[in-house]
């Protein structure tokens, strides 16, 4: 493979995963540790690639990456799946707290028949019930930060840690056999103080976040009870995850439903 082709595959790669190790490069593109550090520092040079310790990062992600309307487009129908199923994991009147993902949002929008006291960091679920009178929100304090929709900060992380939920529904941005990671370091110790807080966590995970590594550490496995994913998830992985205890639900979409009327999901609990 020449050079620029093998670079040029890099770049695609890194658009994909936006953090990657050069371990990881090298088996993409199958060259070596050193062949891929020097065209990492080529592309670095050319202000698309930033080097890590260990490895590399986009310097620009996808456009509207974390821009939360643009994201709530992304795999609309199976995040409308995912929340179906997610929601019908929780019982009527529990305390759910519900972090700033799209994919959480999805579940929102399916639980205010339970009439949960929900407590959340984000704005659009905070807005989405602002006219419910089944159940009380509770939104955290912080400072809003307008491409996520989300309030962070400081006062954002302390009001979770002086809660008790029931259960925490979370997403992220990449879950591999290494556990779960995210893409904004502002979000990554709120998240954590979430887990914390709740009895049982759940996380929402569409089949694109599937081995995939996002830039920060959020959590081992050891911290998940439950992910939830689409019917694209990959089986191998989904069959390793309930190897390690963890309950996965396969959710199918309103389509997957009517051919095969049996069932909504594979929980696999």
């Amino acid at each position: 493979m020449h050079p620029e082709e093998r670079q040029h595959r890099i770049g695609e790669y890194l658009q994909k995963a936006e953090f990657a190790s050069l371990e990881e490069i090298a088996r993409h593109v199958e060259a070596s540790v050193s062949t891929v550090r020097r065209d990492v520092t080529l592309l670095e040079a050319s202000g698309s690639v930033r080097r890590t310790h260990g490895g590399a990062r986009i310097v620009v992600p996808r456009s509207d990456e974390f821009t939360f309307s643009a994201r709530d487009t992304h795999q609309l129908a199976e995040k409308e799946a995912i929340g179906r199923a997610c929601a019908d994991l929780i019982p009527p009147n529990q305390s759910v707290i519900l972090d700033a993902g799209t994919t959480v949002y999805h579940v929102a929008r399916y639980l205010e028949s339970k009439a949960p006291q929900i407590v959340t960091n984000s704005l659009p679920v905070a807005n989405h019930f602002a006219s419910a009178n089944r159940l009380e929100v509770v939104l955290s304090g912080g400072v809003i930060y307008p491409r996520l929709g989300v309030l962070v900060g400081p006062l954002a992380v302390e009001a979770f840690r002086k809660i008790h939920a029931d259960v925490a529904v979370m997403s992220a941005g990449g879950l591999s056999l290494e556990g779960i990671t995210n893409s904004h370091g502002l979000l990554i110790d709120i998240q954590r103080a979430m887990i914390q807080a709740a009895q049982k966590v759940i996380f929402c995970f569409d089949h694109t976040k599937f081995g995939r590594r996002s830039v920060l550490p959020l959590c081992d496995l050891d911290c998940v009870d439950v992910i939830v994913a689409d019917a694209g998830a990959p089986p191998d992985l989904v069959g390793e995850f309930r190897n390690r205890g963890i309950a996965v639900v396969v959710a199918l979409s309103t389509e997957q439903e009517s051919s095969s009327p049996s069932s909504r999901m594979d929980n696999g609990v």
